[in-house]
This record gives structure tokens, sequence and C-alpha cells, in this order.
């Protein structure tokens, strides 16, 4: 195994060894996720909605839910000293870039496997568009953790961490928001799933994460020294 390899297995492997002990992170954002499902149900006061309607429910319930993972991706080595190991260990720091965008990736899966069929039983007549929904969240997900990854690392060492991080994430993910949304919008329209420009979104949002993954890729190791 490379040393790349090894100290990507190594770092995810803690975080998500940490997740499961510590359970610091997916509870409150599957909290979070569902309450807001509920707030949305009442205020709304409607048992269905289609269309922009439903997408955009979706989408701002997921995005924030989100930014409370993304808040935290680099506590541990803010508090443990992990940003002056990485700097003295011998490896490609971009590792850590991977390792942290994987785990974000892992825990924004496991939170939509949980909030996304909550979200059918509160606003959807039909289940029929949940599997071809799956490229969208898939997708989407690498979009926010590769972007999150890359905020939270320049958020994690200012005071001002829970506000900065929202501050600078969410202008850089409104193209990822509109991809997703126009892309799930005629998944969720009444009558069952279209597809109309469906593979034209899914290509925005492909693009939008290879573009942030390079950039990631790019500049971690600068934001990692300073």
């Amino acid at each position: 195994m490379t040393p790349f390899r090894l100290a990507f297995a190594t770092i995810l492997g803690k975080d998500l060894r940490t997740e499961l002990r510590t359970l610091q992170s997916l509870p409150a954002m599957a909290l979070f996720a569902v309450t807001t499902f509920v707030i949305f149900h009442f205020a709304l006061d409607r048992n269905s909605l289609s269309g922009s309607l439903a997408a955009g429910v979706l989408w701002t319930t997921v995005l924030f839910a989100a930014v409370l993972g993304i808040n935290r991706l680099f506590v541990a080595e803010r508090e443990q000293g992990g940003f002056d190991a990485m700097r003295l260990a011998p490896i490609d720091r971009t590792a850590l870039f991977a390792a942290k965008a994987a785990a974000l990736l892992v825990y924004l899966v496991a939170l939509e496997l949980v909030v996304v069929p909550v979200f059918a039983v509160f606003f959807l007549d039909s289940a029929s568009a949940l599997p071809p929904l799956v490229p969208v969240l898939l997708l989407a997900d690498l979009g926010l953790a590769a972007t999150g990854t890359v905020v939270s690392s320049m958020a994690v060492n200012s005071r001002a961490r829970d506000l900065l991080a929202p501050l600078v994430l969410l202008p850089l993910i409104v193209p990822l928001m509109i991809a997703a949304t126009g892309a799930s919008e005629p998944l969720l329209a009444v009558g069952g799933p279209g597809y109309h420009r469906f593979g034209s979104w899914l290509a925005v949002l492909g693009l939008y994460d290879l573009v942030f993954l390079l950039v990631g890729y790019a500049v971690f190791d600068f934001l990692v020294e300073d």
C-alpha cells in the first residue's frame, strides 16, 4: 500500500470509528433534518408537495443539516494537534483532504438514508421518484463533501468557526443547489417522475464536483500550512 493510501485509510478509519463511538455529528444532522421536515409539514399545511417546491424543501433541509457536519469536520485536528502531526509526517497532506471529504460523504449518505424516506412519508404521494433520485443525491453529496472540506479547513482555526463556515460555504454551494434542485424537480412532479433536462443537470453536478475536487487538491496543502 502506498503512503498516500495508507494515510487516507488511517485518517478515514479514525474519523468513522470516532463518530461511531461518540455520535457527535450524525444524530444532530438527522434530528435537525427530521425536525425541519416536521416544521415544513405544518407550516405549509399540505400533505403532499411536488415539483420545485418539493425539491426546494428537500435540498434546503439537506444543505443546512450538512452544515452541522461541516462545522465539526476538523474539530479533532484542531483540539488534538492533528494539523501539527500532519505537517511533521512524511506523507502527502492531500491525503487528509481526501479522507475528510470521504468521511463527510459517508455522513451525508447515512443522513439521507434516514431523512429521504422521512421526506417521502411527509410530502410524497408515491415513492416512485426515489430510485431515480439516487444519482442526484450522490453527485450533490460529492460536491458538498469537496466544498465543505475546503471551507471547513479554512474556518477551523477561527474563533467564529460556526459563523464563518456557513458564510463562506453558502455562496459557493449555490450552483450545486441550483443543479440539484433542477434535476430533482421533474422527478418529483405530479404524475410520476419526468426526465426533462435531467441529463443536463447531472452533467452540471458532475462538472461542479470535478472543479471543487481539483480546487481542494490544489489548495489544501497551503490551507494546512496556514
